[in-house]
Protein backbone atom coordinates (compact mmCIF):
# COMPACT_ATOMS: atom_id res chain seq x y z
CA UNK A 1 0.00 0.00 0.00
CA UNK A 2 3.03 2.30 1.11
CA UNK A 3 4.16 1.93 -2.23
CA UNK A 4 0.79 2.78 -3.85
CA UNK A 5 0.90 6.14 -2.01
CA UNK A 6 4.52 7.06 -3.09
CA UNK A 7 3.52 6.10 -6.73
CA UNK A 8 0.10 7.86 -7.18
CA UNK A 9 1.66 11.34 -5.28
CA UNK A 10 4.77 10.82 -7.36
CA UNK A 11 2.86 10.77 -11.11
CA UNK A 12 0.86 14.10 -9.37
CA UNK A 13 3.93 15.74 -8.78
CA UNK A 14 5.13 15.11 -11.96
CA UNK A 15 1.81 16.37 -13.34
CA UNK A 16 2.00 20.20 -11.15
CA UNK A 17 5.07 20.71 -12.76
CA UNK A 18 3.99 20.23 -16.26
CA UNK A 19 1.13 22.42 -15.35
CA UNK A 20 3.46 25.41 -14.11
CA UNK A 21 5.36 25.52 -17.83
CA UNK A 22 3.37 27.22 -20.73
CA UNK A 23 1.15 25.02 -22.93
CA UNK A 24 -0.54 26.16 -25.97
CA UNK A 25 -4.18 27.68 -26.07
CA UNK A 26 -5.13 24.98 -28.18
CA UNK A 27 -4.39 22.34 -25.11
CA UNK A 28 -6.11 25.25 -23.07
CA UNK A 29 -9.31 25.77 -25.08
CA UNK A 30 -11.38 25.14 -28.12
CA UNK A 31 -13.40 27.06 -30.49
CA UNK A 32 -17.14 27.06 -29.47
CA UNK A 33 -18.63 26.85 -33.10
CA UNK A 34 -16.91 23.32 -32.99
CA UNK A 35 -18.58 21.00 -30.83
CA UNK A 36 -19.62 17.48 -31.31
CA UNK A 37 -23.36 16.51 -31.56
CA UNK A 38 -25.14 13.43 -30.20
CA UNK A 39 -26.48 10.93 -32.53
CA UNK A 40 -29.31 8.13 -32.02
CA UNK A 41 -31.51 5.74 -33.56
CA UNK A 42 -33.12 2.47 -33.80
CA UNK A 43 -31.94 -0.79 -35.12
CA UNK A 44 -31.77 -4.33 -35.94
CA UNK A 45 -28.89 -6.56 -35.45
CA UNK A 46 -29.13 -9.98 -37.38
CA UNK A 47 -26.82 -12.60 -37.68
CA UNK A 48 -26.66 -13.71 -33.71
CA UNK A 49 -25.61 -17.59 -32.66
CA UNK A 50 -29.32 -18.15 -31.08
CA UNK A 51 -28.61 -15.11 -28.68
CA UNK A 52 -31.02 -12.68 -30.01
CA UNK A 53 -34.74 -11.29 -28.72
CA UNK A 54 -36.75 -14.18 -29.72
CA UNK A 55 -40.44 -13.84 -30.53
CA UNK A 56 -41.10 -12.30 -27.05
CA UNK A 57 -39.82 -8.54 -27.78
CA UNK A 58 -42.67 -7.25 -29.72
CA UNK A 59 -40.05 -4.61 -30.86
CA UNK A 60 -37.98 -6.53 -32.48
CA UNK A 61 -40.86 -8.55 -34.42
CA UNK A 62 -42.08 -5.65 -35.76
CA UNK A 63 -39.62 -4.03 -36.99
CA UNK A 64 -38.22 -7.45 -38.64
CA UNK A 65 -41.76 -7.38 -39.97
CA UNK A 66 -41.81 -4.10 -41.63
CA UNK A 67 -38.15 -4.55 -42.76
CA UNK A 68 -39.30 -7.18 -44.78
CA UNK A 69 -42.75 -5.55 -46.18
CA UNK A 70 -40.07 -2.65 -47.00
CA UNK A 71 -38.22 -5.04 -49.00
CA UNK A 72 -41.07 -6.60 -50.78
CA UNK A 73 -41.13 -10.15 -48.88
CA UNK A 74 -44.03 -11.43 -46.59
CA UNK A 75 -43.30 -14.06 -43.63
CA UNK A 76 -46.36 -16.00 -45.61
CA UNK A 77 -46.75 -15.95 -49.11
CA UNK A 78 -50.37 -17.06 -48.68
CA UNK A 79 -51.20 -13.71 -46.28
CA UNK A 80 -51.58 -10.24 -47.14
CA UNK A 81 -49.20 -7.70 -45.89
CA UNK A 82 -52.11 -6.77 -42.72
CA UNK A 83 -52.67 -10.08 -41.66
CA UNK A 84 -48.78 -11.00 -41.86
CA UNK A 85 -48.35 -7.90 -40.05
CA UNK A 86 -50.70 -8.65 -37.21
CA UNK A 87 -49.79 -12.56 -36.98
CA UNK A 88 -47.49 -12.93 -33.99
CA UNK A 89 -45.15 -15.40 -33.61
CA UNK A 90 -45.12 -16.33 -36.90
CA UNK A 91 -41.29 -15.52 -37.49
CA UNK A 92 -38.35 -17.10 -35.11
CA UNK A 93 -36.08 -13.66 -33.87
CA UNK A 94 -33.29 -15.52 -32.15
CA UNK A 95 -31.23 -14.21 -34.15
CA UNK A 96 -32.06 -10.72 -34.68
CA UNK A 97 -31.86 -7.89 -31.62
CA UNK A 98 -33.59 -4.97 -31.14
CA UNK A 99 -30.60 -2.34 -30.50
CA UNK A 100 -30.20 1.29 -29.56
CA UNK A 101 -27.23 2.89 -31.71
CA UNK A 102 -25.47 6.63 -30.84
CA UNK A 103 -22.73 8.11 -31.88
CA UNK A 104 -21.15 11.49 -31.81
CA UNK A 105 -21.00 13.77 -34.76
CA UNK A 106 -17.94 15.93 -34.73
CA UNK A 107 -18.07 19.44 -35.15
CA UNK A 108 -17.47 20.73 -38.88
CA UNK A 109 -17.74 16.92 -40.06
CA UNK A 110 -18.95 16.80 -44.02
CA UNK A 111 -20.94 13.96 -45.76
CA UNK A 112 -19.16 10.93 -46.86
CA UNK A 113 -16.80 11.19 -43.53
CA UNK A 114 -17.11 8.12 -41.23
CA UNK A 115 -17.57 7.84 -37.67
CA UNK A 116 -17.83 5.61 -35.29
CA UNK A 117 -21.08 4.52 -33.67
CA UNK A 118 -22.41 2.51 -30.42
CA UNK A 119 -24.74 -0.69 -30.46
CA UNK A 120 -26.70 -1.29 -27.19
CA UNK A 121 -29.23 -4.65 -26.61
CA UNK A 122 -32.67 -3.15 -26.19
CA UNK A 123 -34.17 -6.47 -25.07
CA UNK A 124 -33.68 -10.07 -23.78
CA UNK A 125 -30.53 -10.72 -26.27
CA UNK A 126 -27.99 -12.17 -24.02
CA UNK A 127 -25.31 -11.50 -26.26
CA UNK A 128 -25.12 -9.80 -30.07
CA UNK A 129 -21.88 -11.14 -30.33
CA UNK A 130 -20.98 -11.50 -34.14
CA UNK A 131 -23.83 -9.82 -35.18
CA UNK A 132 -24.72 -7.32 -38.14
CA UNK A 133 -26.19 -4.07 -37.39
CA UNK A 134 -28.90 -3.50 -40.65
CA UNK A 135 -29.44 0.16 -42.07
CA UNK A 136 -30.18 2.59 -39.34
CA UNK A 137 -30.64 6.10 -39.36
CA UNK A 138 -28.87 8.29 -36.97
CA UNK A 139 -30.82 11.79 -36.00
CA UNK A 140 -30.24 15.23 -34.26
CA UNK A 141 -31.79 16.58 -30.74
CA UNK A 142 -34.37 18.59 -34.08
CA UNK A 143 -35.17 15.02 -35.49
CA UNK A 144 -33.18 15.28 -38.92
CA UNK A 145 -30.99 12.51 -39.80
CA UNK A 146 -27.39 13.25 -40.02
CA UNK A 147 -25.94 9.84 -40.45
CA UNK A 148 -26.43 6.35 -41.46
CA UNK A 149 -25.06 3.51 -39.68
CA UNK A 150 -24.63 -0.06 -41.25
CA UNK A 151 -21.75 -3.21 -40.30
CA UNK A 152 -20.65 -6.07 -38.48
CA UNK A 153 -20.35 -5.16 -34.44
CA UNK A 154 -17.26 -5.64 -32.56
CA UNK A 155 -17.91 -7.03 -29.80
CA UNK A 156 -15.61 -7.03 -26.43
CA UNK A 157 -17.81 -9.05 -24.15
CA UNK A 158 -18.08 -13.02 -24.16
CA UNK A 159 -20.87 -15.25 -22.24
CA UNK A 160 -21.41 -18.84 -21.62
CA UNK A 161 -23.49 -21.29 -20.42
CA UNK A 162 -23.26 -24.81 -19.92
CA UNK A 163 -24.79 -27.89 -17.37
CA UNK A 164 -26.75 -24.92 -15.33
CA UNK A 165 -23.40 -22.68 -15.47
CA UNK A 166 -22.62 -19.61 -17.01
CA UNK A 167 -19.62 -17.40 -17.19
CA UNK A 168 -19.55 -13.64 -18.52
CA UNK A 169 -16.90 -11.62 -19.24
CA UNK A 170 -17.72 -8.16 -20.19
CA UNK A 171 -20.43 -6.71 -21.30
CA UNK A 172 -21.60 -8.96 -23.94
CA UNK A 173 -25.08 -7.00 -24.98
CA UNK A 174 -22.95 -3.83 -25.86
CA UNK A 175 -20.82 -3.52 -29.09
CA UNK A 176 -18.85 -1.19 -31.31
CA UNK A 177 -18.75 -0.21 -35.30
CA UNK A 178 -15.74 1.54 -36.21
CA UNK A 179 -16.28 4.37 -38.93
CA UNK A 180 -19.48 2.09 -38.92
CA UNK A 181 -21.63 5.57 -39.99
CA UNK A 182 -21.27 7.94 -42.87
CA UNK A 183 -22.18 11.57 -42.41
CA UNK A 184 -25.17 12.21 -44.81
CA UNK A 185 -26.35 15.94 -43.52
CA UNK A 186 -23.75 19.12 -42.24
CA UNK A 187 -24.62 20.76 -38.90
CA UNK A 188 -24.30 24.63 -39.70
CA UNK A 189 -21.90 26.06 -37.61
CA UNK A 190 -21.50 30.23 -36.96
CA UNK A 191 -17.90 29.79 -37.56
CA UNK A 192 -17.81 31.06 -41.27
CA UNK A 193 -20.76 33.88 -40.56
CA UNK A 194 -20.02 35.19 -36.58
CA UNK A 195 -18.11 38.32 -36.65
CA UNK A 196 -15.99 36.76 -33.66
CA UNK A 197 -14.65 33.73 -32.79
CA UNK A 198 -15.44 32.44 -29.31
CA UNK A 199 -12.69 30.27 -27.23
CA UNK A 200 -14.06 28.20 -24.36
CA UNK A 201 -11.51 27.14 -21.51
CA UNK A 202 -11.62 23.45 -20.67
CA UNK A 203 -12.63 24.53 -17.21
CA UNK A 204 -13.32 27.81 -15.66
CA UNK A 205 -10.24 30.18 -13.89
CA UNK A 206 -10.23 33.89 -14.19
CA UNK A 207 -6.82 33.80 -14.84
CA UNK A 208 -6.11 31.61 -17.07
CA UNK A 209 -9.22 33.46 -19.23
CA UNK A 210 -6.93 36.57 -18.42
CA UNK A 211 -3.41 34.97 -19.45
CA UNK A 212 -5.16 34.06 -22.60
CA UNK A 213 -6.51 37.08 -23.85
CA UNK A 214 -2.93 39.50 -22.82
CA UNK A 215 -0.91 36.81 -24.82
CA UNK A 216 -3.55 37.36 -27.82
CA UNK A 217 -3.49 41.12 -27.24
CA UNK A 218 0.25 41.15 -27.48
CA UNK A 219 0.55 39.30 -30.50
CA UNK A 220 -2.26 41.07 -32.25
CA UNK A 221 -2.54 44.33 -30.58
CA UNK A 222 -4.79 45.43 -28.09
CA UNK A 223 -8.69 44.79 -28.34
CA UNK A 224 -8.41 41.98 -30.50
CA UNK A 225 -9.17 39.61 -27.38
CA UNK A 226 -11.81 40.54 -24.56
CA UNK A 227 -12.95 37.74 -21.88
CA UNK A 228 -16.61 37.26 -21.72
CA UNK A 229 -16.53 35.07 -18.11
CA UNK A 230 -14.12 32.41 -16.39
CA UNK A 231 -14.52 30.35 -19.13
CA UNK A 232 -15.09 32.05 -22.55
CA UNK A 233 -13.01 34.82 -24.71
CA UNK A 234 -13.99 36.65 -27.73
CA UNK A 235 -11.91 37.24 -30.64
CA UNK A 236 -12.28 39.40 -33.38
CA UNK A 237 -11.70 37.37 -36.87
CA UNK A 238 -11.16 38.29 -40.38
CA UNK A 239 -14.30 38.45 -42.97
CA UNK A 240 -12.34 36.41 -45.39
CA UNK A 241 -12.87 32.50 -44.15
CA UNK A 242 -9.60 31.38 -45.59
CA UNK A 243 -7.87 34.21 -43.40
CA UNK A 244 -9.86 33.07 -40.41
CA UNK A 245 -8.61 29.89 -40.50
CA UNK A 246 -5.45 31.13 -40.75
CA UNK A 247 -5.66 33.21 -38.16
CA UNK A 248 -7.29 30.92 -35.58
CA UNK A 249 -4.27 28.44 -36.78
CA UNK A 250 -1.54 31.31 -35.14
CA UNK A 251 -3.85 31.80 -31.91
CA UNK A 252 -4.13 28.26 -30.82
CA UNK A 253 -0.14 27.28 -31.17
CA UNK A 254 0.49 30.63 -28.93
CA UNK A 255 2.15 29.62 -25.61
CA UNK A 256 0.15 30.42 -22.39
CA UNK A 257 1.45 29.71 -18.97
CA UNK A 258 -2.10 28.71 -17.06
CA UNK A 259 -2.72 29.04 -13.69
CA UNK A 260 -2.48 26.75 -11.02
CA UNK A 261 -5.48 24.71 -10.43
CA UNK A 262 -7.36 25.19 -6.79
CA UNK A 263 -6.56 22.61 -4.28
CA UNK A 264 -8.01 19.46 -4.12
CA UNK A 265 -8.28 16.11 -2.65
CA UNK A 266 -10.29 13.58 -4.87
CA UNK A 267 -11.38 10.52 -3.03
CA UNK A 268 -12.21 7.01 -4.20
CA UNK A 269 -13.48 5.70 -1.77
CA UNK A 270 -14.11 1.92 -3.49
CA UNK A 271 -11.00 1.74 -4.41
CA UNK A 272 -8.76 3.78 -1.89
CA UNK A 273 -7.40 6.00 -4.59
CA UNK A 274 -6.78 9.63 -3.31
CA UNK A 275 -5.47 12.25 -5.52
CA UNK A 276 -3.61 15.53 -3.53
CA UNK A 277 -3.02 18.25 -5.65
CA UNK A 278 0.11 20.33 -4.97
CA UNK A 279 -1.59 23.65 -3.02
CA UNK A 280 -3.02 21.50 -1.01
CA UNK A 281 -2.28 22.82 2.61
CA UNK A 282 -3.40 22.10 6.48
CA UNK A 283 -3.69 24.44 9.91
CA UNK A 284 -2.39 23.21 12.59
CA UNK A 285 -4.20 20.15 13.99
CA UNK A 286 -3.73 16.63 16.11
CA UNK A 287 -5.03 13.77 14.69
CA UNK A 288 -5.23 10.44 15.88
CA UNK A 289 -6.29 6.99 14.27
CA UNK A 290 -6.77 3.72 15.46
CA UNK A 291 -9.23 0.59 15.30
CA UNK A 292 -10.19 -1.62 18.03
CA UNK A 293 -10.62 -5.42 17.41
CA UNK A 294 -12.74 -7.73 18.64
CA UNK A 295 -12.18 -11.38 17.76
CA UNK A 296 -14.89 -14.66 18.84
CA UNK A 297 -13.04 -18.13 18.59
CA UNK A 298 -15.49 -20.89 19.30
CA UNK A 299 -14.59 -24.78 20.22
CA UNK A 300 -17.07 -27.08 19.61
CA UNK A 301 -16.76 -30.63 22.02
CA UNK A 302 -18.68 -33.01 22.86
CA UNK A 303 -19.19 -34.42 26.31
CA UNK A 304 -19.37 -37.92 26.36
CA UNK A 305 -20.58 -39.74 29.78
CA UNK A 306 -19.22 -42.91 31.47
CA UNK A 307 -20.76 -46.27 30.31
CA UNK A 308 -22.43 -46.56 33.58
CA UNK A 309 -23.73 -43.26 34.19
CA UNK A 310 -26.69 -43.99 31.65
CA UNK A 311 -26.53 -40.85 30.69
CA UNK A 312 -26.79 -38.77 26.98
CA UNK A 313 -24.20 -37.40 24.40
CA UNK A 314 -23.83 -33.44 24.46
CA UNK A 315 -22.93 -31.48 22.22
CA UNK A 316 -21.03 -28.39 23.24
CA UNK A 317 -19.69 -25.21 22.15
CA UNK A 318 -16.63 -22.93 24.02
CA UNK A 319 -16.23 -19.37 23.09
CA UNK A 320 -13.41 -17.10 23.64
CA UNK A 321 -14.16 -13.40 23.04
CA UNK A 322 -10.57 -11.05 22.79
CA UNK A 323 -10.31 -7.44 22.63
CA UNK A 324 -7.98 -5.35 21.13
CA UNK A 325 -7.27 -1.81 19.90
CA UNK A 326 -4.36 -0.85 17.79
CA UNK A 327 -1.74 1.61 18.95
CA UNK A 328 -1.52 4.62 16.79
CA UNK A 329 0.53 7.13 17.38
CA UNK A 330 -0.99 11.06 16.58
CA UNK A 331 -0.52 13.47 13.47
CA UNK A 332 0.96 16.57 14.95
CA UNK A 333 0.14 18.87 11.91
CA UNK A 334 1.68 22.62 11.50
CA UNK A 335 0.55 25.19 10.14
CA UNK A 336 0.73 25.69 6.72
CA UNK A 337 2.08 21.70 6.36
CA UNK A 338 1.89 20.81 2.73
CA UNK A 339 1.61 17.65 0.62
CA UNK A 340 4.94 15.86 1.13
CA UNK A 341 4.89 16.40 4.76
CA UNK A 342 1.19 14.71 4.89
CA UNK A 343 2.04 11.65 2.91
CA UNK A 344 5.51 11.70 5.03
CA UNK A 345 3.19 11.19 7.91
CA UNK A 346 1.25 8.90 7.18
CA UNK A 347 4.01 6.73 5.18
CA UNK A 348 5.81 6.43 8.68
CA UNK A 349 3.40 4.68 10.42
CA UNK A 350 2.53 2.68 7.87
CA UNK A 351 -1.17 3.86 7.61
CA UNK A 352 -3.32 2.64 4.58
CA UNK A 353 -5.19 4.37 2.06
CA UNK A 354 -8.30 4.19 3.76
CA UNK A 355 -6.58 5.75 6.51
CA UNK A 356 -5.61 8.32 4.78
CA UNK A 357 -9.41 8.88 3.66
CA UNK A 358 -10.29 8.69 7.39
CA UNK A 359 -7.97 11.69 8.49
CA UNK A 360 -8.87 13.75 5.60
CA UNK A 361 -12.44 13.86 5.99
CA UNK A 362 -11.44 14.32 9.43
CA UNK A 363 -9.45 17.37 8.72
CA UNK A 364 -12.02 18.90 6.48
CA UNK A 365 -14.93 18.45 9.33
CA UNK A 366 -12.35 20.56 11.25
CA UNK A 367 -11.82 23.13 8.86
CA UNK A 368 -8.20 22.41 9.37
CA UNK A 369 -7.79 21.17 5.76
CA UNK A 370 -7.61 24.25 3.25
CA UNK A 371 -8.84 22.37 -0.16
CA UNK A 372 -11.57 21.10 -1.85
CA UNK A 373 -12.35 17.38 -0.96
CA UNK A 374 -14.46 15.40 -3.52
CA UNK A 375 -15.19 11.71 -2.75
CA UNK A 376 -16.37 9.87 -5.78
Amino acid sequence: MKSILKFVFLLLGLVCIHAAQADRIKDLASVAAIRSNQLIGYGVVVGLNGTGDGNDFIFTTQSVRQMMLRLGLQADGSMTDAETTALPGKLDLKNAAAVLVTADLPGLAKPGQRIDVNVSALGKASSLRGGSLVMTSLRGVDGQVYAIAQGALNVTGVSASAAGSSVTIGVPTAGRIPNGATVERQVQTPFARSDKVVLNTRSADFSTVSAIVNAINARFGDGIANAIDAMSVAIKAPEDLTQRVTFVAEIENIEVRPSEPPARVIVNARTGTVVISRAVKVAAAAVSHGTISVTVAATNEVSQPNALAQGQTQATQNAEVGVSENKKPMFLFQPGIDLRQIVDAVNQVGASPSALIAILEALKTSGSLRAELIII
